[in-house]
């Protein structure tokens, strides 16, 4: 018989509390088959969608491996964007707090290169990166992975379709030959097991719910017309009121007149696309998270990487052409435990890829018509605005000093006051909605740290 207790591993006790701390106590079918191979030292392919858990797994692999007496990169995980970057790491230092003084660094695009070599300069156990940003402190020689015993490949399949992966092989010609390599993938094309040979040595190969559980992703599917499209997709939300969503589109221009479409609805959405810089990407980004918006939509090559927990509803607003594209979007919500549903409109030019994603599922789709206009409710706000304020880690600013201004001389209650984000740059402070505006006008002239900091309300 198999179990899936993490204390049937050969994991530290430490760890063990640790992982039960973090609300961790069975694991996931990806960890279950992932992390004997990986624990074993053996390279390893796994086929999983977004949300199964494989970032424990590999992460458990790494500090499993790791010497925290030895300041030298013994890691090295490389991702498609900036954004999974991050949420990788973070969950790497939770896991990390049982082995004591672990140091997690990122290295992404978008960020001064100067604080990374610095950072790099003292020391590191694991790296976190993109492709670009990696190559570039590789030429520099500011990293030497010379000492590297994992490299973890997460979602190869999204490197390959943004052309990294030429990338990602140069970066691996930087690490030892012999060492363990990990591959992670929502999807296994061809094109990745060409090169996959030359980077892993007798790898295992585990595949995990290729198909969402409907018990878990509730998916609906509806017959409109297309020039009904952006009208159906504010029915649809009215209708059914989740606490937020991500609406998928498959192009740029789609992408912005939609969410110009649902705002002037009464919506608070906010558009995610590759026409973006970082700066407004990031900002759209903090606003999704901290409550400030609701609905989110985005083009799938925006939307790569994104590790969004607690996703109630996804809407493909207009079908994706490759079914397993369809699967990965789906695969946003019904994350780890949780349920959540998934809505698409079909209109009949897209009959044909309907046919294909039914092909996928093993069953029709069994398109229905939209709600009945009566019964839809008013638009769900955001319970959340975002405060920017011009100034982050580089002017010492910490959330107590935030909040310690905004509840003391801005005179908010600790209530009226969300989740605290800050960068080298700038920090984001999501507030009430409800008292928000009113309270701007004395909040822009409020000393933080004994200095008056320039800020504006995010819309």
């Amino acid at each position: 018989m198999t179990t899936h207790t993490f204390s049937h591993l050969p994991l530290s006790p430490t760890q063990l509390d640790n992982l039960a701390n973090m609300g961790y106590l069975t694991m996931t079918p990806i960890q279950a088959q992932s992390l004997p191979v990986i624990l074993e030292g053996r390279d390893l392919i796994a086929q999983a969608k977004t949300g199964s858990g494989k970032t424990a797994a590999f992460g458990l692999g790494i500090l499993h491996h790791l010497d925290p007496a030895r300041w030298v990169p013994q890691a090295l995980v490389v991702c498609p964007t900036r954004e999974l970057s991050e949420q990788v790491a973070t969950e790497l230092r939770r896991l990390a707090r049982a082995d004591g003084n672990i140091k997690v660094l990122t290295l992404t695009g978008g960020a001064s290169a100067r604080p990374q070599n610095e950072s790099l300069a003292h020391g590191a156990h694991v790296i976190v990166g993109t492709p670009g940003r990696l190559l570039d402190h590789l030429a520099r020689q500011t990293l030497d992975l010379s000492a590297v015993r994992t490299l973890v490949l997460d979602e190869a399949d999204r490197m390959v379709d943004m052309g990294f992966f030429p990338d990602v092989m140069e970066i691996a010609r930087a690490c030892p030959d012999r060492r363990q390599t990990l591959l992670f993938s929502a999807t296994y094309p061809g094109s990745i097991r060409e090169d996959v040979e030359h980077l892993l040595t007798n790898p295992e190969f585990v595949k995990v719910d290729a198909v969402h559980s409907e018990t878990q992703i509730e998916q609906h599917f509806y017959e409109i017309d297309a020039a009904e499209r952006f009208n159906a997709t504010a029915l649809l939300l009215r209708h059914f009121q989740p606490e937020s969503a991500l609406a998928f589109c498959n192009t740029k221009a789609a992408c912005a007149e939609l969410s110009a479409h649902l705002k002037r609805a009464g919506f608070s959405a906010l558009a995610l696309h590759g026409d973006m810089d970082q700066r407004d990407r990031d900002d759209v980004l903090v606003q999704f998270s901290n409550h400030s918006s609701n609905i989110l939509v985005a083009t799938d090559v925006a939307a790569r990487g994104l590790d969004i927990p607690s996703l109630p509803m996804v809407i493909n607003v207009e079908l994706a052409r490759d079914p397993q594209v369809h699967t990965h979007r789906v695969g946003r919500t019904g994350r780890m435990q949780e349920s959540g549903m998934a809505l698409s409109l079909c209109a009949p030019d897209e009959h044909y890829v309907a046919s294909r994603i039914a092909q996928q599922l093993g069953r029709p789709l069994d398109l229905k018509p939209l709600p009945r206009p009566q019964s839809a409710g008013r638009p769900t706000q955001a319970p959340m605005v975002t405060l920017l304020v011009l100034g982050g880690k580089k002017a010492k600013l910490r959330p107590a000093d935030l909040l310690g201004a905004l509840t003391g001389d801005g005179g908010l209650t600790r209530e009226q006051v969300g989740k605290i984000n800050i960068t080298d740059q700038v920090s984001y402070v999501a507030l009430s909605r409800a008292v928000a505006r009113s309270a701007f006008p004395r909040l822009e002239n409020i000393p933080i740290k004994g200095k008056k900091q320039r800020m504006k309300l995010l819309s």
